[in-house]
């Protein structure tokens, strides 16, 4: 067997592969030796066909089989011959088959670039410290109030203001006609200023009494957030036959009662407080670790397509995961693979390239992870699951290739944590950093 390497890229290679005529001429003859056994002609006995008529009936299909064969087999052993790390194999260029003369093909492969060492030490990063203050732990309070807010009806005859909560029946109109796109909704509770529909909307609303009737006629934006309604022009009929107020509960002990195991106001603004803490230090570690990126891919490099779709398959994955729990779906959203690809492919790169990164500062450090420490990462998988520890380690071992991606996962933070913690910091707080900003 001959094979030589012919550069396409330096992450990309073509392999020919030349196998000797006897190879072939041995191939051929096994698999007509076990087709004759099997064949079943026309005035012959099973076993009896001569080849000259095997082949007359089934050469084609035995050629194209031992094609397949000879590349099955013979390829593994060239790529070892080459001494690449192949990372997929494409456009595999398998000709017929000649038994008068050696069989060439060849094969596309795509492989993991080789970087250089990594000098990953002494990296100036800016670390900005964010404190919670009580105006944020104040909105969420807020934000729950309104979650146990009643609306009860107005007693004063008055017409309705902007903020006013009303309650409404609408149908929708287009030249004339029911528009199927704004069937009738009835006791429709809406906050005039917040309503969801353009701001002419809410606008005619204003100064209406309640038991009135009103034509609106409303030009939905071409990016309004429900795609059936951009850019039409429809025709409201409204009617107005509540006016309510929001009725917000008191902030105190009860209100805390009801918002999990909280005793107290107290409790509950120290778990809100946690809540916000752990999202600054959470974003204070993402700002942190865009710095040190940005400082040590300074140069682009050629990556293999395979880890880009590989990329792109999770993060649709990921984005499909999101919209689900919300109920939706990509289709709903009008959104297409094709879409979702070309949009984040720059993304997919980006991460890449950093994986690609890390990996050579695994390598030159040689780091690995032990099973002691594999131990705290199940008990934390365990807290947030609810699900006991040892059957999250049951599960690794029954599928030792998701015990991998875990382990490489975990590796990946200790590089990004042996990073940080060989770089010089300098702490920021977060106000001043915002005032340097605005000068």
């Amino acid at each position: 067997m001959q094979v030589k390497v012919e550069d396409v890229s330096s992450v990309k290679k073509k392999i020919h592969v030349e196998l000797p005529r006897q190879q072939v001429t041995n191939k051929l003859d096994e698999a007509y030796k076990q087709l004759k056994k099997t064949a079943k002609l026309k005035g012959y006995r099973p076993g009896k066909a001569p080849r000259s008529v095997l082949e007359r009936h089934f050469k084609k299909d035995v050629h194209a089989d031992v094609a397949s064969s000879l590349v099955q087999e013979s390829f593994p052993e060239a790529i070892k011959e080459t001494d690449l790390t192949v990372l997929e194999t494409s456009d595999v260029d398998a000709p017929d088959l000649d038994p008068e003369s050696d069989y060439k093909y060849a094969a596309t492969v795509e492989l993991k670039p080789e970087l250089p060492e990594v000098e990953y030490k002494g990296l100036n990063l800016k670390k900005t410290v964010y404190r919670v203050d009580e105006s944020e732990i104040d909105s969420q309070i807020e934000r729950l109030r309104q979650h146990l807010a009643r609306y009860e009806p107005v007693e004063e005859k008055r017409p309705v203001v902007r903020d006013d909560y009303v309650v409404i029946d609408h149908q929708g109109f287009k030249d004339g006609q029911p528009a199927d796109d704004a069937p009738l909704t009835t006791d429709d509770t809406i906050k005039l200023g917040a309503s969801g529909f353009p701001e002419d909307f809410d606008k005619a609303i204003e100064g209406m009494q309640p038991g009135e009737e009103k034509e609106i006629t409303v030009q939905f934006p071409e990016d309004y957030q429900k795609p059936e309604l951009a850019g039409q022009e429809i025709t409201y009929h409204v009617t107005l036959k509540e006016l309510r107020q929001e009725i917000l509960p008191p902030v105190d002990d009860e209100l805390a009662k009801n918002f999990g195991e909280y005793e107290t106001l107290a409790d509950l603004r120290a778990e809100i407080r946690s809540h916000l803490e752990q999202g600054y230090q959470k974003r204070t570690d993402q700002e942190l670790q865009e710095q040190m990126f940005n400082q040590l891919l300074t140069e682009e490099f050629e990556i293999p397509e395979v880890l880009v779709r590989s990329e792109m398959d999770e993060i649709i994955r990921d984005a499909e995961m999101k919209f689900s729990q919300n109920g939706l779906s990509m289709e709903q959203l009008g959104l297409t693979r094709e879409h979702m690809e070309a949009q984040y492919r720059g993304v997919a790169e980006q991460q890449v390239r950093r994986h690609l990164l890390l990996n050579k500062i695994i390598e030159q450090e040689n780091l690995e992870v032990t099973d002691d420490q594999l131990e705290p990462e199940y008990e934390k998988i365990a807290e947030s699951t609810g699900q006991p520890a040892d059957m999250i380690k049951s599960y690794y071992k029954q599928h030792p290739e998701r015990l991998d991606g875990f382990k490489h996962a975990l590796l990946e933070k200790q590089v990004i944590d042996l990073i940080i913690n060989h770089a010089n910091i300098e702490e920021v707080e977060a106000e001043a950093e915002t005032a340097d900003e605005s000068k």
